[in-house]
């Protein structure tokens, strides 16, 4: 069986996995204009609205790559009680993920992440030209956490894998990852840096510049990331460590596989970043739940992130994006 063959095989064995996705849930409002004139009140532009238009961000992004796939995906995390949580949870469920594990957190809001969007004549591409968050990233009341602690226990018996998206706005406390700690399920993490709280998981993932922010030396030198990687995994208790290094590739370290490296497949075109470590780790966790080895894991999630940065916004690849990938690598 050749390795292309191998590699489709595995990508369509995601479609019979069960995951739990819990992490910080984003509501990503674009709000789209036209460059009309040059304000008279400050030197910026005065965009007339087009469209507005709200998806899904954070934390219920590796969750959509994972449905993208056809796989059955839920979704753990907290919403307040108001308009954009409502409408999270509606377009969650129109992407086929449950959002049953999904808590209503009275005293804090929906994450809203608002964009402001240039398009038309005068540019190619849509150009984000401004971004108000709207956010409360204090850690979780003790009641809400104790309640998402009992659906993590609830829900994970029925899932073959766990896989928590860490944006650091509160929701990913000791508890919460004590939680998927403990299930038998594989257990993986996009750590955003924080690598120390995750020790102990299936699968830790994170980039050069938060695996450099832990390790405090820098990682440039394939030499220095030959050395170090290999112990930072040894000290996070994990499997498998995963470093996206950019236009160089990845890093993988792993105990059945030990440290390898892997360029990042040909790219004709990058045009936006967005979603592309929510790709990874999405891919990383089906590939290996499906019975892929690490380094076959790693290639895939590779080439989906491939995919999604020649899109713009937060996108997802389809089977058949990353089919049409496969066939012509």
């Amino acid at each position: 069986m050749t390795e292309r063959t191998e590699l489709r095989e595995l990508l369509l064995r995601i479609r019979s996995c069960t995951f739990l996705v819990i992490g910080d849930l984003y509501l990503d409002r674009y709000i789209f204009g036209q460059p009309a004139r040059v304000s008279r009140e400050a030197p910026i532009m005065v965009l007339e609205e087009t469209r507005l238009e709200d998806r899904p961000g954070g934390g219920c992004a590796p969750a959509l790559a994972l449905a993208e796939l056809g796989a059955s995906v839920q979704q753990i995390g907290v919403v307040g009680n108001d308009e954009a949580g409502e409408k999270l949870l509606h377009l969650l469920a129109e992407r086929g993920i449950g959002v049953e594990g999904v808590l209503t957190d009275p005293d804090r809001p929906t994450t809203v992440k608002t964009r402001i969007v240039a398009e038309g004549a005068f540019n190619l591409f849509p150009q984000q030209v401004s971004r108000i968050d709207r956010q409360d990233r204090s850690a979780l009341g003790t009641e809400i956490e104790a309640r998402l602690v009992q659906q993590i226990q609830s829900v994970s018996p029925a899932v073959d894998a766990l896989l928590i998206s860490d944006y650091r706005s509160g929701v990913v406390t000791p508890n919460v990852v004590g939680a998927v700690r403990s299930e038998h399920g594989l257990g993986t993490v996009d750590s955003q840096g924080a690598l120390r709280d995750f020790g102990g998981l299936d699968l830790i993932k994170c980039n050069q510049a938060e695996a450099e922010s832990v390790l405090g030396r820098q990682l440039s030198d394939p030499v220095m990331r030959r050395k170090c990687l290999p112990a930072l995994q040894t000290e996070l208790e994990t499997a498998r460590l995963i470093v996206t290094l950019g236009a160089e590739g990845a890093a993988l370290s792993s105990r059945t596989e030990g440290y390898r490296e892997f360029p990042p497949p040909e790219q004709q075109f990058v045009f936006d970043v967005t979603g592309a470590g929510d790709t990874v780790i999405a891919l990383l966790t089906g590939a290996v739940t499906a019975g892929g080895s690490d380094s076959q894991a790693l290639t895939l999630a590779q080439i989906a992130a491939g995919i999604v940065i020649a899109r713009w916004g937060n996108a997802q690849a389809s089977v058949e994006d990353i089919l049409a990938e496969i066939g012509s690598n």
